[in-house]
């Protein structure tokens, strides 16, 4: 997976009044959908990760509001660990697959796959089954789409050429993250409409089902070899690719500890992940038990809401990380997000009341997001080429067990209303030595580093 180099074709030109990129966004965005090939890869990206966001949102209300269910924060961790844990060891290897199998038909076909999984998912939320079954076939889907995104990303050079490489692949993923937060909002809008509690908890899934065969058959007007493999590349034999994948993945680990700056920024990021997945757990106990009213339709709304908010603060982030980079340096950045959250947790946070927790949910969002651009920036910058994708698989696996790590520790110490002053304290505590670490490591690094030269 991580030594085979590919020739692939010229993608088909845009129209020959293209300009050359532009340094907007906007501008970015519209040169790039010049390419017809990228504007059919993108709608496929879109439908697929709105529907993503549906789905989830379906997952969750089921999973927390279901009357019948009396959710507990280690049932939220338990649902978290199902549904993550697999769907990160799987993602290393999902291109020793997608090297065998042509990518177009993976997004066809995998998608098809999933509208049939969340289907029969709807399904067993109205049949009433045994939970380990819902999970099996929530996970299943979780686990198809582990294929998706890394068939999405593998395609992309495929469609653009090589300058515009690095503005697609930093404006695709990023409008399909929009694209799962408005489909996360659509879902709350219809359950919230749906006549009773039993069409509630099923709608959402009904609905992604029907979304997903469109996500499939989005795919159709893409050439069958459009996103590759090519037929005659050489191609390792399976076991020798899984074990090179293990091996590179060792390769980067060590490699990653020769890199005492993106290694300590890449710990910062899980520490602030971590909170940030403690917070959420606690946030879903208190729209469930402590804001919910007797039908849950208030707690279900509140939720909407801190997601909703915590989105807008993704974006903001977005927004603002250029600027705040340039003037406080990308450590400096970091440290400000890590001690700005600090004290933000248990000043909003211990009222424990529904408008200053969206508040803090949406100062949270911004701060999280921050460092997770800092922290992408300072890995790309300090690992080197040859080893950037172990990494970053490494990083992808880290992230989402810091997150399930701390529904854990939120499992442990919530009471079943979600009021814990006790778990809003270590949380802030955390946050407190992050940002102390990363201000050390800022003052440890070398001038360029510190200045933030080497990130531009």
């Amino acid at each position: 997976m991580f030594h085979v180099k590919r020739e692939t074709p010229t993608p088909e030109a845009p129209p020959s009044d293209a300009t050359p990129p532009r340094s907007s966004v906007v501008g970015d965005l519209r040169t790039l959908l010049r390419f017809p090939g990228f504007r059919k890869l993108l709608t496929v990206r879109l439908l697929s990760q709105f529907t993503d966001g549906v789905f989830q949102v379906g997952l969750a209300t089921y999973v927390v509001f279901s009357p019948e269910q009396q959710t507990s924060a280690t049932d939220i961790a338990a649902a978290m660990a199902v549904l993550l844990l697999p769907y990160s060891l799987l993602g290393p290897f999902a291109g020793v697959l997608l090297d065998r199998w042509r990518r177009r038909q993976v997004l066809l076909h995998g998608n098809a796959l999933r509208s049939v999984l969340a289907a029969g998912t709807c399904l067993l939320v109205v049949a009433d089954v045994p939970d380990w079954l819902f999970y099996l076939s929530a996970l299943s889907v979780t686990a198809v789409n582990r294929f998706i995104l890394a068939g999405l990303s593998a395609g992309l050079p495929r469609v653009v050429d090589r300058e515009r490489l690095v503005v697609a692949n930093a404006l695709s993923p990023t409008a399909g993250t929009l694209a799962a937060t408005l489909g996360g909002g659509a879902a709350f809008v219809v359950q919230l409409l749906a006549t009773s509690q039993g069409a509630e908890n099923a709608v959402a899934l009904g609905l992604a089902a029907l979304l997903y065969l469109l996500a499939g058959l989005s795919a159709l007007p893409m050439d069958r070899g459009m996103l590759g493999p090519d037929e005659d590349a050489v191609v390792p034999r399976l076991g020798e690719a899984i074990a090179s994948t293990v091996r590179g993945l060792v390769a980067g680990f060590h490699h990653l500890g020769e890199r005492r700056t993106a290694a300590w920024t890449l710990g910062g990021l899980a520490m602030m992940r971590f909170c940030y997945g403690a917070l959420l757990v606690t946030v879903l106990m208190l729209c469930r038990h402590a804001w919910g009213g007797s039908d849950n339709e208030d707690g279900l709304a509140w939720l909407g809401v801190a997601i909703g908010v915590s989105g807008a603060g993704f974006f903001v982030a977005a927004v603002i990380s250029p600027w705040t980079v340039a003037r406080l340096t990308p450590l400096g950045w970091f440290t400000a997000c890590a001690a700005l959250a600090a004290p933000l947790v248990p000043a909003l946070g211990l009222s424990f009341e529904p408008v200053p927790v969206m508040v803090a949910a949406f100062l949270l969002g911004l701060v999280t997001q921050g460092s997770k651009i800092v922290t992408d920036t300072v890995v790309q910058s300090s690992v080197d080429d040859a080893f950037r994708g172990r990494v970053f698989a490494l990083y992808d696996m880290l992230f989402n067990v810091a997150f399930v790590s701390a529904a854990g520790l939120a499992a442990l110490i919530l009471p079943p209303d979600g009021r814990s002053a006790p778990l809003l304290l270590i949380i802030a505590a955390l946050y407190a030595l992050t940002a102390a670490a990363i201000h050390r490591l800022r003052r440890g690094t070398a001038p360029e580093v510190r200045a933030g030269r080497c990130f531009t």
